[in-house]
């Protein structure tokens, strides 16, 4: 015997009129298995599951995310909270240091396992920190041998982030803020120099996707959002998505 919670659908939970903070359902349809979701007075979080459960939000498209960039302090207050912009990772890199916005950097392209903790720079096509490329670093829809997110949790793929940016109103910074992700404005690393360009004014997402020599990323500013295609050596925001 025990407490069964309100059972219903993503749709179901999102057509709730007004929820109360502290309101408790199961959602049957949210993440991989469905999860116990309350409302926090803002937004739905999940309630159970891995460790880093207490940490996630869910959209309006039933995914469950992170509720903060890789590497953040706090989720954002704003579109140019400077302790949510957290940290800048080249395409397929896991957490080995070279994701702090000050590691050092180092002349590139390099073989992989000799890149240490240093931000990798190039000034060659295709502009990979790797001097062979390896498009299943992070391996699309199913998590990578060097995916960075914690366990349990994956880089989104393009379909995801189009998915989510679909609910953006508006279709911008300010709509990719107002969110349940709360995107911020973290800018991003220069490929050839290691440079940190456009904070405040410009967010960087990475994908999973990859497309030719290159990798489909987010990118948003107080015009508009879409999806397009970078160098892998840049150093771009991560948002983690539960497998």
């Amino acid at each position: 015997k025990g407490l069964l919670m309100p059972r219903m659908t993503n749709a179901q939970r999102l057509a709730i009129a007004s929820p109360v903070a502290g309101l408790i359902v199961y959602c049957t349809n949210c993440g991989a298995n469905g999860e116990m979701v309350i409302y926090n007075g803002t937004s739905w979080v999940n309630m159970v599951g891995d460790a880093a459960a207490s940490f996630t939000v869910i959209s309006s498209t039933g995914k469950t995310w992170m509720d903060r960039n890789l590497g953040a302090t706090q989720v954002a207050t704003s579109s140019t909270d400077a302790a949510s912009y957290g940290d800048l990772y080249q395409w397929g890199r896991n957490s080995d240091g070279h994701e702090s916005r000050t590691s050092g950097t180092a002349t590139g392209p390099l073989a992989s396992g000799s890149e240490g903790a240093n931000f990798i720079t190039t000034n060659s096509t295709p502009y990979d920190w790797l001097s062979t490329q390896d498009g299943t670093r992070w391996n699309g829809s199913t998590k990578g041998t060097h995916d960075p997110c914690p366990n349990g949790f994956r880089v989104p793929t393009e379909a995801e982030w189009e998915a989510e940016r679909a609910s953006f109103a508006p279709d911008n910074a300010a709509g990719a803020f107002a969110s349940v992700l709360k995107l911020p404005l973290a800018g991003n690393r220069n490929f050839s120099n290691g440079t940190i360009y456009v904070v405040g004014s410009d967010g960087y997402y990475w994908s999973s996707t990859v497309s030719g020599t290159i990798a489909r990323n987010l990118i948003f500013n107080s015009t508009n959002a879409t999806m397009i295609a970078n160098y892998r050596a840049y150093g771009f925001s991560v948002r983690c998505i539960k497998e």
